[in-house]
């Protein structure tokens, strides 16, 4: 598989509601919006994107879709949800094929940590953080 890794795009800072209905700034979205048409233009494809549910990273997942004419069409992963081990988001990427494109929308410290065990074994095995949109 080849796993592409990404953090949702630079979002509010609060949301009446809650964490998880924080939105993309116009910002954030305007910035992945030439970030998604530069992977694009490099020739990166994907055979399938799959999100987080939470409203940040399904729209970086839907920005990114619609830069390749929403071929494919992103779908929704709970094991990417914030609060889910980093563990269990592995293990949830265990359905996709070995020859799969895979992109991943997701959040922090969880995707750092999944890098960290896909890389190392370990989920603090390596330190590293990234960016948003990133």
């Amino acid at each position: 598989m080849v796993l592409y890794i990404m953090r949702h795009a630079l979002a509010e800072e609060a949301a009446a509601g809650g964490d998880e209905l924080r939105h993309l700034t116009e910002v954030g979205r305007q910035r992945m919006q030439k970030a998604a048409q530069g992977l694009r233009a490099i020739g990166i494809e994907f055979d399938t994107i799959v999100t987080s549910p939470i409203a940040r990273a399904a729209e970086t997942a839907e920005i990114v879709a619609a830069a390749y004419e929403t071929r494919p069409t992103p779908r929704v992963l709970a094991g990417l949800a914030t609060g889910v081990a980093p563990a269990d988001a592995v293990a949830a990427l265990a359905a996709f094929g070995r020859d799969d494109s895979v992109l991943i929308v997701g959040h922090e410290p969880q995707l750092s940590a999944l890098i960290s065990i896909l890389l190392t074994g370990e989920p603090d095995g390596m330190h590293l953080r990234l960016r948003k949109g990133g």
